[in-house]
Formats: structure tokens, C-alpha cells, sequence
């Protein structure tokens, strides 16, 4: 089943359970999806749907962050209810041991070594970690692994 199916099944149960927040969530992520397809003119596949649930999981959490450092600790438990449920529908998060794998393996096949390889690294890892993995996060660990 594709994510969008997936979204539509989750919107109607949520419907149905009179869940407001997950229906709210939902017709959010639903919407930016639309908004994207609007921008490029075509349907998207699964990977551009992840690509926009990514985005939306991203600024959560900076919004998350942003309320908690301002003291409005009822915004930031709304965002992170949000978070979980856009969470749902992204694919499984890769664990430490899995991205350093990826780049030990991306930073072999460039040849890299140094900071100043960082670009090829990344431009691989990248590829491989895209909505598996916070890009920031990745990027602090290649550096680290090329001794920037």
C-alpha cells in the first residue's frame, strides 16, 4: 500500500475514533503533500512524500525546541503529538550504528581524507540516509569521521 493510501486509511480511522489531533495532523501532512504536488506540477511517489514528511518532522522539532526555550511547554507537547503521528508514516530511523556504517562505507568508496572531501561523503550518505536520518545529525558525523 502506498503512503498516500496509508494517509488516506489513517484519516478515516481517525475520523471515525473522533481523534482530533491525529485528524488535524494528518489533513496537515495531507495538505503540504498537495502543496508540493502543486509546486511541481505531478503526482508524488512515495519518496516525495517522504521527502515533504521529512520536512514537516524537521521543523516539529525545531518548533519543539523553540517553545521549550520560550517557557511554552503546552505548545511544545502540541508539536510533539504532531511529531509522533507524521513519525508513523516515515520509514523506520536508522540507529547510530547503521549511519556510521553508511559513512565508513561512503568515506572508503570517495577515498576521502579529509575535511575537504566532506562534499563527495555527503553527497553519498545523503542519498542513503534521506528521511532515515536528521540531515544535521549526519552531517555533525561525517565531520567528526573526517577530522573537521
Amino acid at each position: 500500500m502506498s503512503l498516500n493510501e496509508n494517509l488516506n486509511t489513517a484519516m478515516k480511522e481517525a475520523m471515525k475514533a473522533k481523534d482530533s489531533l491525529r485528524l488535524s495532523a494528518i489533513r496537515l501532512i495531507r495538505s503540504a503533500i498537495k502543496n508540493r504536488e502543486i509546486e511541481e506540477r505531478r503526482p508524488l511517489d512515495d519518496e516525495g512524500i517522504i521527502a515533504v514528511l521529512s520536512t514537516l518532522a524537521k521543523q516539529r522539532r525545531d518548533s519543539v525546541e523553540a517553545y521549550r526555550q520560550s517557557g511554552r511547554e503546552d505548545l511544545a507537547e502540541k508539536e510533539e503529538k504532531e511529531l509522533a503521528v507524521i513519525q508513523e508514516f516515515l520509514p523506520r530511523p536508522l540507529s547510530e550504528e547503521e549511519i556510521a556504517a553508511i559513512i565508513d562505507q561512503a568515506v572508503a568508496q570517495t577515498g576521502a581524507a579529509g575535511p575537504r572531501d566532506m562534499g563527495k561523503v555527503m553527497k553519498i550518505v545523503s542519498a542513503e540516509t534521506k528521511g532515515r536520518a536528521d540531515g544535521r545529525l549526519v552531517s555533525e558525523r561525517v565531520k567528526t569521521r573526517l577530522g573537521g
